[in-house]
């Protein structure tokens, strides 16, 4: 059976190894180990995939979690809750889009790699800031 209070944690770990794999990802490509990039890019694919797919059995069997902050966190949590999941499905697509042209077309890869990196990032980094503020700082009742 599983303890699905546990994935909240498995998904915040998912998405901070995704934002270090795309740091180094990134770091890697401007030194030109395209091999390396390649490598720690499919990595990073690879743990948003695993993340997806533990975020949708949660939810499958847990719902939503009510945010319990008050006050002046309220907005600051919806905003970026908001922007997150509004950019997540774009980069839903874009993701599959990058790596497709990685391998079919270098030139328009780079392209719209330029796009879906700092959106994939801001989407990892800000999972992990809407984890500590809903099970951390904020805890459910």
């Amino acid at each position: 059976m599983i303890d699905y209070t546990l994935l909240p944690a498995v998904n915040a770990a998912l998405n901070s190894l995704c934002t270090i794999l795309l740091l180094v990802g990134y770091t890697l490509i401007k030194q030109r180990k395209i091999e390396q990039h390649r490598r720690v890019m499919i990595a990073a694919g690879v743990t948003s995939a695993l993340f997806l797919t533990s975020y949708l059995i949660y939810h499958a069997h847990v719902g939503s979690v009510k945010f319990m902050g008050e006050g002046a966190i309220r907005p600051v949590y919806y905003a970026i809750l908001i922007s997150h999941v509004l950019l997540a499905m774009v980069i839903a697509v874009m993701v599959p889009m990058t790596f497709w042209r990685a391998f079919r077309d270098v030139e328009r890869h780079r392209a719209i790699a330029r796009i879906t990196f700092p959106i994939w990032i801001y989407v990892s980094v800000t999972g992990v800031v809407i984890y500590v503020l809903l099970y951390h700082l904020y805890r459910p009742v």
